[in-house]
Parts: C-alpha cells; sequence; structure tokens
C-alpha cells in the first residue's frame, strides 16, 4: 500500500515537472523562432507556406457552407437580373413587332399607291384632346366620358384615338362632355382591313377585351399577328387607322387585340377628317 502511494506521488511530481518543461520548452521555440525570422526569412516563409498547405484543405471544407449560401445569393440575385431584362426585352421585341407591322402596312399601301397614276390623299385631320374624367362602362356597356363637348367643336361620329391606336368613335355630345362608344362595346362596327392581303372585314364589339371579326372571307387566310386598320369603308373612319393585331383563330373565329387598353386611358384625341358617313345612316350606327 505504502509503494502504491509512493509511486502515485513520483508520477505526479513528474507530471508537474513535464509540463514546467513544456513551457519552458515552448518559450524557448517561440523565442527560436522569432530569431530564426529575422535571421532566416527563407526559411520562415517556407515553414509557414508548409503550414498553409496543410491547412488550406481544413478551411475549404469549412468555409464550403458558406461558399454555398453566398452561391446561392449570388445565383437568386442573377435569377432577379435575367427576369427584368427578360420583361425589357419582351416590351421592346412588342414594340418592334408593332413597328414591323406597321411598316409592312406600309410597304402594302405604297406598292398600291404607285398602281395609280391619279392618287388623292387623304385630308388632314383636326383634332381636339381632351381628358377621360369617367368609365361608364359595365356588363353591358364599353364608354367612356371625355372632357370635351359641343362648345369644343366635337362632332358626333368622330373617330377616337391616343398615341397607340383608336379608342372608339364620339356616340354623344353634350355642352362640356361627350360620351365616346369603345370598340369592344357590343354596338361598335368599324369596317377594317386584315393582314398584308388587305382582306376586308367589320370588327364587332362584344362586351368583352377581343372584339372578332365578322364577314370576313373563308379563304383570308389570316394568322395571329396579322396587323388590323381601319378600311375607310362607309365613310365612318379614314383608311389606315392602326386598331389592334389579331390575337386568335379558332373555330373559323378571329378575335383581335385592339392596341389600346381600356382601363389605361387618360387622354384622347378626337379627329376630324370631315367624314360624315356615321351621321348619314351608315351600317355602322
Amino acid at each position: 500500500m505504502k509503494q502504491s502511494i509512493m509511486a502515485m506521488n513520483r508520477l505526479g511530481a513528474l507530471k508537474g515537472v513535464m509540463q514546467r518543461f513544456a513551457v519552458v520548452a515552448l518559450v524557448g521555440a517561440a523565442f527560436a523562432l522569432m530569431l530564426l525570422g529575422k535571421a532566416d526569412t527563407v526559411a520562415v516563409e517556407r515553414l509557414r507556406t508548409t503550414v498553409a498547405d496543410g491547412v488550406a484543405p481544413v478551411l475549404d471544407v469549412i468555409s464550403r457552407p458558406a461558399g454555398s449560401v453566398a452561391d446561392g445569393v449570388e445565383y437568386v440575385r442573377g435569377l432577379m437580373h435575367l427576369y427584368e431584362e427578360n420583361a425589357r426585352l419582351t416590351a421592346e421585341n412588342a414594340r418592334l413587332l408593332r413597328w414591323q407591322m406597321v411598316a409592312r402596312q406600309l410597304e402594302a399601301e405604297n406598292d398600291a399607291l404607285k398602281a395609280l397614276l391619279n392618287y388623292a390623299p387623304a385630308p388632314q385631320a383636326s383634332y381636339i384632346t381632351g381628358r377621360v374624367v369617367a368609365d361608364t362602362g359595365g356588363a353591358f356597356a364599353h364608354s367612356l366620358l371625355m372632357l370635351a363637348g359641343r362648345s369644343d367643336g366635337l362632332r358626333k361620329g368622330q373617330a377616337v384615338m391616343t398615341g397607340e391606336g383608336l379608342v372608339g368613335r364620339v356616340a354623344e355630345v353634350g355642352a362640356r362632355a361627350s360620351r365616346v362608344l369603345l370598340l369592344t362595346d357590343i354596338n361598335s362596327r368599324v369596317p377594317v382591313m386584315v393582314g398584308e392581303g388587305r382582306q376586308r372585314a367589320i370588327l364587332a364589339g362584344e362586351n368583352t377585351d377581343r372584339p372578332r371579326l365578322i364577314y370576313l372571307p373563308a379563304n383570308a387566310g389570316v394568322a395571329p399577328g396579322d396587323l388590323v386598320t381601319t378600311s375607310g369603308v362607309a365613310g365612318a373612319f379614314p383608311t389606315g387607322l392602326p386598331v389592334g393585331v389579331v390575337a386568335s383563330v379558332e373555330d373559323g373565329v378571329v378575335r383581335v387585340a385592339p392596341y389600346v387598353q381600356r382601363d389605361r386611358l387618360e387622354m384622347v384625341r378626337a379627329l376630324d377628317y370631315g367624314l360624315d358617313g356615321i351621321l348619314t345612316g351608315a351600317a355602322l350606327d
């Protein structure tokens, strides 16, 4: 028993000596490294490089989660940028397609004019601009109130437009305000031409956002994207006013997407071409 106790005491004393020796050894090693760093920078640089090579894989494993998070954030930012870029390019493509259709229509008109020897130019229009003060549309009517009337020179039947295209026609005229019948109203009938073949038809409103073409020849060859403009038949509207594009052709039913969106109308312009076809009992009224 006494021998075991003595052995444990010697072991504890030896452990204490080793700890003190380790502290002294570490201090000495640190001091030696400082002297070596001052005396031999090349050796210290090699040692630092060796340590860095050994620690780098460990740091790589530790940093992977943070790197994955950073990559995920960058990926989300890239998706947002792509979404914005796609929206911008889509809008730009729509504008370019519209200009392309306008150019095709002008090209077809130019070819038709070249075939004429005595072409009479269309009359210049006067116009009256007014603010849209109310939308009186609903389930059974698509119309709006324009803040301009008889006192401003407005007349019933005049074409109403925005910078994008035809809105409709003046249906009722008051002293200071007028009601405009929209293209989409069920009572609206507008003679139009469709596509490069300039097929004639009637754009009929149905109280929906997509009016349909009626009286279109069966072999017209109309396709989505074809330009729709006024034809000037019956003297209600002049020729060539932009109306919209063919939106769909299904089971013989051709629907048109107007350029003008009803819920975005703020300012409209009534054009006076000196036409009175709509006032003389034409089929459009």
